[in-house]
């Protein structure tokens, strides 16, 4: 039997496998008036598409808990009643088709107002529609402005931002909330000392920075039901201190375990393990399942579910990191974006049964047929 093709169940939740879609940008929103950062007909179809294709979870692209937390203008967001009906529609799409409804919470912080990566990389300025953005600390990312540093209460109305994002989703359908802390973005720039130079509560000792994850964390989980999964993605390295050429300091490997540790016991259910996103020029060394050592490392340490992504390609390589443990499940991106219907083929290929709907299957056993 294909462990991969097992459920899996978090809390009352219980997911139909262990093959999910990774949240992915499209930068298809409108930028601009009563549609702004609403998903239209094409997430729909994109999303609803994967369950379709047999993921077991599919989770919307990180969606902005507030305008200016967006990555750019034409990303999607969750804060006001038009774009909680647009996802409502998604939600149960997704759910009609066997997949659990899943949606990232996010604040892109200072990597935010930036242009579609297709056409360049460049910092979109207000007479365009873009915004000041906004960090721990007036550090800018390689390229782009220098933040505006938030005040401590600008921090805290985050962390209730975050939280009415979370109200909104669960009443749009969505079954997991995930909370966004990687990639260089706001959370992951208050937990690395290479963005985060406060002097104040939330910066300095390890225990400071991770404070404003915590504290999303917290309410997020405050009003998501108790039956119901939380995640958190983070980068689990910046890839600065295990270079042994680059003298910047990072977040480590072992910051991951301890933050897991912490993570698990103000109620997240998952660590979704990523890396990398701080600095532009890390010496990151890609290879298939590069990131998977450090979700096998939190999960073994802490005995914390994790997601392992980055590089999972291939069905084989797939089953075996669920089948030895070193994650619960692996998270697809590109690969789902190539292929909607891996799920179905890995199936087929680890002698599993797809999970086709009937309208597909009858054509398939037709076929197989003659």
């Amino acid at each position: 039997m294909s462990t991969l093709f097992t459920p899996l169940k978090l809390r009352s939740l219980e997911i139909p496998n262990r093959v999910w879609m990774s949240p992915m940008c499209m930068y298809s929103a409108a930028p601009e008036g009563p549609e702004t950062g609403a998903p239209t007909d094409f997430h729909l179809a994109h999303l609803a598409g994967r369950a379709v294709g047999g993921a077991g979870l599919v989770m919307a692209e990180a969606t902005g808990v507030r305008p200016d937390g967006r990555i750019s203008p034409w990303d999607l967001g969750l804060w006001n009643d038009r774009q909680q009906e647009a996802f409502a529609r998604i939600a149960a799409a997704v759910k009609t088709h066997g997949a659990v409804p899943a949606v990232q919470l996010a604040h892109a912080g200072r990597k935010a107002s930036v242009d579609k990566p297709w056409l360049s990389d460049r910092y979109v300025p207000a007479s365009e529609g873009g915004w000041q953005t906004v960090a721990p600390s007036a550090i800018a990312y390689d390229g782009l402005p220098v933040p505006y540093e938030l005040t401590v209460d600008e921090i805290q109305q985050l962390v209730r931002d975050f939280a009415d994002s979370a109200r909104r989703a669960l009443a749009a359908g969505f079954e997991v909330a995930e909370v966004h802390g990687a990639h260089g973005y706001l959370i992951n720039s208050f937990l690395s000392p290479a963005s985060n130079h406060r002097t104040d509560a939330y910066g300095g000792s390890f225990e400071n920075r991770i404070r404003f994850a915590l504290e999303v964390v917290d309410a997020v989980r405050a009003v998501w039901p108790d039956h119901l999964p939380v995640f958190f993605r983070t980068s689990a390295t910046d890839w600065l201190t295990e270079n042994p050429e680059d003298d910047r300091e990072g977040w480590t490997g072992e910051d991951t375990v301890r933050l897991a540790k912490e993570l698990q016991a103000h109620g997240v259910d998952l660590l979704d393990v990523s890396t990398g996103g701080m600095v532009r020029d890390a010496k990151i060394p890609t290879k298939p399942g590069y990131q998977v050592p450090f979700a096998a490392r939190a999960r073994n340490a802490v005995s914390i579910p994790t997601g392992a992504v980055g590089l999972i390609n291939d069905p084989r390589q797939a089953e075996e990191i669920v089948a030895t443990g070193q994650a619960d499940a692996v998270l697809l991106g590109r690969e789902l974006l190539r292929d909607p219907y891996w799920p179905q083929r890995a199936a087929l290929a680890l002698g599993a049964e797809p999970r086709w709907p009937d309208q597909y299957g009858y054509a398939v056993q037709r076929r197989n047929k003659g």
